[in-house]
Parts: C-alpha cells; structure tokens; sequence
C-alpha cells in the first residue's frame, strides 16, 4: 500500500462541508461515505474525511476544539499556478467560507486563506521553487 494521508476534521454538517470541499475541487469517494462522515479525495494519495462530531469523538481522546474560536492546524493545499489559487478562493468563498485575512506574497510564494463553516483554517498557496532566497 503506497503511503497516504488522511486529514480528519470534526463538522457540524457533513453534507454542508461536503458541497464547500467539492467546491475546492476534492471529490466524494461514496464509498467510505455515510451520513456521518464524507471521504473526499484530494490526489490518490492525500483523503479529507469530515466527520460529525458524534463520529470523531468515537476516534478522539481529547475534547473537540472550537474552531471557530481556536486555530487546531492550519492545512495548506499547493496549487500548480498562482491562478489557481483565486480560482480556487473564488470557489470556496461562494460555497460559504470566509476569507480571514489579506493575501500574503512572499516573492516566491504567494498565499491566501480560507475558513470553512466549521471555522477550519486552510492556506491556499503557490510557490515557486526558482525564486526562493539561497
């Protein structure tokens, strides 16, 4: 089995989260989806899964955190050209979040970020590689 990731986030409404992360562009694997939980699949090996809190307290150990009032992890998804990045943005922002700061440019990368419903906090971003200070 190659290796993979798979990023378990605690949603209010599955289905609510699962139409903003088809908005991003992740696509429902129905597969390993129920009414309690939506596997998206983001490349053959990177998988969101959104679960209700009922279903991720079944995994947790630790209380949920409010992220709407605490940041729990920023996640970044890289974007093949610094289009894509409003596109993408342009998408999510539609779909419901929240765009919770200004764009940020570091000369070899540029960055924008968006919060879903549930207050999860992901950095859209391009970078490239020829332009990072030596």
């Amino acid at each position: 089995m190659p290796k993979q990731i798979f990023i378990n986030l605690a949603v209010h409404d599955p289905q609510k989260s699962l139409e903003f992360y088809t908005a991003l562009g992740f696509v429902n694997n129905p597969q390993f989806s129920d009414d309690s939980g939506k596997c998206m699949v983001w490349s053959e090996h990177i998988y969101l899964m959104l679960l209700s809190h009922e279903k991720f307290s079944c995994f947790a150990t630790k209380p949920i955190a409010d992220t709407k009032k605490f940041v729990a992890a920023l996640l970044s998804l890289a974007m093949e050209k610094p289009e894509d990045i409003d596109l993408l943005m342009e998408r999510g922002l539609a779909a419901g979040g929240i765009e919770p700061s200004e764009r940020k440019d570091y000369g070899f990368m540029q960055q924008r970020t968006i919060e879903d419903s549930d207050g999860h906090t992901w950095e859209i971003f391009y970078m490239d590689m020829g332009k990072i200070p030596g």
